[in-house]
């Protein structure tokens, strides 16, 4: 070949270049084939390889593979040369944030070493943390608030501006639909930003327009690594079972429903914006100090009234914004409206709202040994961060479900502190037991003791211990029964 090159034989040329490129494409595929940007540096080093058979001066007798070999390393080399260039002048430090959850979920750590490994042989900074101990929370909402936290101080620690996280349209979807079912904010019904401000830099959602099926379709053709969560297929969680069941269907009555549920979500934000616009300029006047003016507070709109107790909210709860919905934005209208002129709401995370008078308060429930009897209608708070939901369903049948016939009991029911001499009647046991033993048998702290719920009727006959004891007035799921109640 290379005789008939010096003949110029333009065939020839061709066919020492497609031979010389089998060799550089396992050359390549073996030393870059880890990096993001393998075929750049592929596509790099075949223009080496070109030039290398063009200027390859035979009357010289250097080894032409040699030659062939240093042409190409030399464009690899200059390729990686601009790149630091501009890495350097646009002065972009990239920093790869990995979270090992630890829950003993099968290839956790492989995911975490490989994304550590990954990041030292591409250059880039590594961050990461394991998670060692979790408390008596909510798995997700903790583990949730553990990653940001780690990931805040990775951003203070590098005087970062931006951040970027994986979220695609499939966790958009799911959040919406969740949000929907449970009931949430106006922002909260839009799931989350493609892009927003937060401690003083910028949370960037790059992936947001693509679905999980498009992500990964990219990744099996471009040949990168990836990681499948195994508890995804786990339909204890509720995202989960939106996931599995609901998305396929939609996407069946439309494949490109994920841009649907995109301009849904940024339409619903630009109305939010605009109406936080609104509640920005009279908030300073009405909500001073975490006290609600109910005076000034009650000569505005309804719509404006009700963004004011979300957009308070929404700032009391932050990262936690899950944990409040619609229900507890009437709970505090409700409380506004009443006629007592002193009374109080319990929210999640034990925060309590306090009416006293032309005033409302909104202040952290420091766990006061203080009595307390609530009215049982569909949805209550209680002061320990908990809540008892009247369902319509439900499948559990566990101390945390119950489940009574109202000819049984005197309505309406109430929901109360304990009492001293407190007694249930066990179900399934004959007499009576004092509910202080109840509390030492399930090892129940005093301080937990003081706020734990008692469900009672109107007689003051308890009916259910929450979490802990069915008394006998409980029914079985193929039993008559009118009332379901779920505490959570």
């Amino acid at each position: 070949l290379l005789k008939k090159i010096r003949e110029n034989d333009q065939l020839a040329k061709e066919k020492l270049i497609l031979h010389c490129t089998g060799f550089t494409v396992r050359y390549v595929t073996k030393k870059y084939g880890h990096r993001i940007d393998k075929k750049e540096i592929l596509s790099r080093a075949l223009t080496g390889v070109v030039k290398g058979v063009n200027n390859y001066d035979y009357k010289k007798g250097d080894n032409f593979m040699a030659f062939v070999y240093v042409c190409f390393t030399n464009e690899i080399k200059t390729y990686f040369n601009k790149l630091n260039k501009l890495k350097n002048e646009l002065n972009i430090k990239i920093v790869v944030c990995s979270v090992n959850h630890n829950t003993g979920r099968k290839g956790q750590k492989e995911e975490y070493d490989y994304v550590e490994k990954y990041s030292k042989e591409n250059d880039l900074i590594f961050e990461g943390l394991t998670i060692e101990n979790y408390g008596d929370d909510n798995f997700h909402n903790e583990a949730r608030t553990i990653r940001y936290n780690f990931f805040s101080r990775m951003m203070d620690k590098y005087h970062a501006k931006y951040m970027m996280t994986a979220h695609h349209a499939d966790d958009l979807m799911e959040t919406i639909l969740m949000r929907i079912v449970r009931g949430s904010t106006l922002r909260g019904y839009a799931g989350f930003a493609r892009e927003f401000s937060l401690d003083g830099y910028v949370v960037l959602r790059p992936l947001l327009p693509y679905t999980k099926d498009e992500i990964k379709s990219y990744a099996d053709l471009n040949n990168i690594t990836y990681f499948i969560d195994s508890s995804n297929e786990k339909t204890v969680y509720t995202r989960n079972r939106y996931r599995k069941y609901i998305l396929p269907e939609l996407k069946k009555e439309d494949a490109m429903v994920h841009k649907k549920f995109l301009k849904y979500s940024e339409t619903l934000l630009m109305f939010n914006d605009y109406i936080d616009g609104i509640v920005k300029e009279k908030i300073d006047t009405i909500y001073k100090d975490k006290m609600l003016n109910i005076d000034l507070f009650n000569k505005e709109e309804k719509v404006i009234k009700e963004k004011i107790i979300q957009y308070i909210l929404e700032n009391i709860y932050d990262d936690d914004l899950m944990l409040v919905n619609d229900h507890h934005t009437m709970l505090i209208m409700d409380l506004i409206n009443s006629r007592k002129a002193n009374a109080s709401v319990y929210l999640p995370n034990n925060i309590v709202v306090t009416k006293e008078y032309n005033k409302l308060f909104f202040s952290a429930n420091i766990y006061e040994s203080k009595d307390y009897e609530i009215e049982i209608i569909d949805y209550v708070c209680l002061p320990n961060g908990k809540e008892i939901n009247r369902v319509e369903s439900v499948e559990s049948d566990s101390n945390f479900v119950c489940r009574l016939n109202s000819n049984d009991v005197c309505l309406p029911l109430h929901v109360r502190n304990r009492r001293e001499g407190d007694k249930m009647i066990i179900k399934g046991l004959n007499g009576s037991k004092k509910i202080k033993d109840i509390f030492i048998n399930e090892k129940i702290s005093l301080r937990d003791r003081d706020l734990w719920p008692v469900v009672v009727d109107s007689k003051g006959v308890i009916v259910w211990l929450p979490g802990l004891k069915k008394s006998k007035f409980d029914k079985q799921k193929d039993e008559i029964y009118d009332i379901i109640l779920k505490y959570s």
